[in-house]
């Protein structure tokens, strides 16, 4: 005979007490065969529990456990009882998790996460996950605390070659109020003081480990009202320049398009015409920032574009020569930016929600509206409708997180321009270079070093940083003139020793 146990009205039956004491089973059969962190079951398993919470559970979005739970789901909980249906779930997380007065916040306790595989005649077929994670309630009109932490036992199984979650446990739930070993940037409650002291409506942060997304973290509002959501479509300002360097790149790595090429065989202004530089530019001056011009035509007296270098000869950074490519390129391949962006960089990626222009294919609900350092919204904020090859730029973190991803892969590009794209092209100050567009900060360290883009616009202040060697990155978007008041003290939480030496090399 099995006995029968019952929980908050709820009968888990014989078979799930059986159920349950095989998974106990499962899990301490494979303690000897805990997977290495450093194996691709353990950070495949890892990347999908971010996706679940850090994702899923904390932003309230629903697509990522419809994407990521199996249909014969079950959950167990040694508070709440028993869920025995997919549906049941997603209809108790969105009512109960994601209520209007009540919201939870979960996050893994580090160093807890152990993953042991599950084989049938040597064939990996799934895995249990198990680890300690911390909870956190937000009721109306009361700041974030800690209540609680608990051990999960989570059965991934392979079905049709995507890993879904088919059993999730949820035990030893143990209340506590002090957050004595959580980190500053861990605690909601802390960031949102502190992005309030410094006048900055909305913070979002993108956590890349081993290649991977592993995490965003949102602060604050998009707008009045308007929390940020994990996708949130900020404006990356100059981060655009990157978006339409890895275009041009990918062109010249299928032989479409030659890098040192002068432009002025597809495109020359009017501005500079009687002048012999404009037969002498070429891409690769634009790319390495040392295309001659200055930042903006309108930063000179007369408003007209000029060369105030010979291209190559000096480091200028400027917006006005990645326009100059623009239109050479719309003028040789007759199809605009974003069409030539789309077809070989966001159509490749999967990222769908990033724009060149302000378009109706953009969910204008998710803008981060540009505020400016008062915290009043600037008004008006351009809406532009055509696209601009240097700025405005209007993505998401998951979107330009999978850009970040490629350029360390050198997807979509030959070996010799993926090496040169990280090369030293101009040297901007000890330790700080421009590669093909890229900002690369040396000797950080153990070897390593970064490449960055940063992005500045009235109201919108963003930035990004990749660490090849190690596969870390940190991406930061902010809707604020205060926005660059955040950068240091994130970027030495998040990238520690090698965050430090970067804000070094900027101070000097």
């Amino acid at each position: 005979m099995c006995p029968t146990y019952i929980s908050r009205s709820r009968v888990i039956s014989c078979f799930h007490f059986t159920l349950l004491l095989m998974l106990c089973f499962i899990a301490a059969t494979y303690a000897r065969t805990q997977e290495s962190h450093e194996s691709a079951l353990y950070k495949t398993l890892k990347s999908k529990d971010s996706l679940l919470f850090n994702v899923g559970f904390n932003n309230c979005d629903l697509q990522q456990f419809e994407q990521l739970v199996s249909d014969h789901f079950e959950f167990y909980h040694d508070e709440a009882g028993v869920i025995s249906s997919k549906a049941d779930f997603i209809t108790g997380f969105k009512n109960n998790v994601c209520g209007q007065y009540y919201k939870a916040r979960r996050e893994l306790a580090a160093g807890t996460l152990e993953v042991y595989p599950l084989m049938e005649n040597n064939v990996l077929y799934g895995a249990v996950q198990t680890g300690v994670h911390r909870f956190y309630a937000l009721e109306k009109d009361k700041p974030e605390y800690f209540t609680s932490k608990a051990k999960f036992t989570h059965v991934w199984l392979l079905e049709n070659n995507e890993w879904k979650l088919v059993k999730g446990l949820s035990y030893d739930h143990q209340k506590t109020d002090t957050p004595d070993d959580l980190p500053d940037f861990g605690n909601a409650a802390q960031m949102n003081e502190w992005i309030r002291k410094n006048n900055v409506p909305a913070l979002a942060i993108g956590i890349i480990s081993n290649g991977t997304l592993q995490e965003i973290k949102t602060y604050g509002e998009l707008d009045k009202g308007k929390p940020v959501a994990y996708n949130s479509i900020f404006n990356v300002a100059s981060i655009t320049k990157t978006i339409t360097a890895m275009t041009v790149l990918r062109l010249v790595s299928a032989g479409k398009w030659n890098i040192d090429e002068p432009l002025y065989h597809y495109w020359t202004d009017p501005d500079v015409k009687a002048d012999s530089n404009s037969r002498k530019i070429t891409t690769r001056h634009i790319l390495s920032q040392q295309s001659g011009f200055p930042n903006w035509r309108w930063n000179l007296t007369n408003k007209k574009l000029a060369f105030i270098a010979a291209p190559g000869t000096k480091y200028g950074y400027s917006g006005e020569g990645f326009e100059y490519l623009r239109h050479a390129l719309e003028k040789k391949f007759h199809k605009p930016l974003d069409a030539l962006a789309a077809e070989q960089v966001f159509g490749p990626l999967g990222m769908h929600d990033t724009h060149y222009t302000w378009d109706k294919t953009m969910d204008t609900t998710r803008f981060a509206v540009p505020h400016d350092a008062q915290g009043s919204v600037v008004a008006p904020y351009y809406k532009n409708k055509t696209p601009n090859a240097a700025d405005l730029v209007k993505t998401t973190i998951p979107d330009l997180s999978r850009f970040l991803i490629a350029v360390v892969n050198g997807e979509g590009l030959s070996d010799s321009i993926a090496k040169e794209m990280m090369s030293h092209q101009t040297k901007t100050k000890e330790n700080r270079y421009v590669g093909l567009c890229w900002f690369i900060y040396d000797n950080l360290g153990d070897g390593e070093y970064a490449f960055s883009h940063g992005g500045d616009d009235a109201g919108a202040h963003t930035i990004c940083f990749m660490l090849p060697k190690s596969r870390r990155g940190i991406i930061i978007f902010t809707n604020s003139d205060n926005g660059v008041k955040l950068y240091a003290d994130i970027l030495k939480a998040y990238l520690g020793t090698k965050g430090k030496a970067i804000v070094d090399i900027e101070m000097k």
